[in-house]
């Protein structure tokens, strides 16, 4: 099952509305069950640089099907997953990257947020991915 235009679009809505209640700027991609976009919005004034890497956390929470920030914890050195960021074209191993489930649980798609701190991009992922 793949995450659908309407779906993605609530998905940014919500995520919208969660970052203007924390007084931030967000870039906001959702990413189907494929991986690729489907859906992108960056608020005004959202920094440019955090276009590609709100992408690349959507793909890379979709590509291994946990939050990136879990991700972040197996890759420090001496851990499992450590130097993982280099495959794939490049991934993002902190916190913004969440998969999306539909109602039985079922991972359609994915969420990538940045333009704030880490526990805010999270915060606006999260509450973006618990719109369906």
């Amino acid at each position: 099952m793949n995450i659908t235009l309407e779906q993605a679009e609530k998905i940014i809505g919500v995520a919208k509305v969660k970052s203007l209640e924390i007084d931030t700027k967000m870039n906001i991609a959702v990413v189907d069950a494929g991986a690729n976009l489907v859906a992108f919005a960056r608020m005004d004034g959202a920094w440019l640089g955090s276009l590609d890497i709100s992408i690349k956390k959507a793909k890379t929470a979709r590509f291994f099907d946990m939050n990136t920030g879990i991700i972040g914890e197996l890759s420090q050195p001496g851990a499992p997953l450590f130097n993982i960021e280099h495959s794939n074209n490049g991934l993002i191993t902190f916190p913004g990257g969440v998969p999306v489930k539909d109602a039985n649980g079922t991972i359609i798609g994915a969420i990538g947020v940045s333009g704030s701190s880490v526990e805010n991009d999270h915060t606006v992922a999260e509450t973006g991915a618990n719109a369906l």
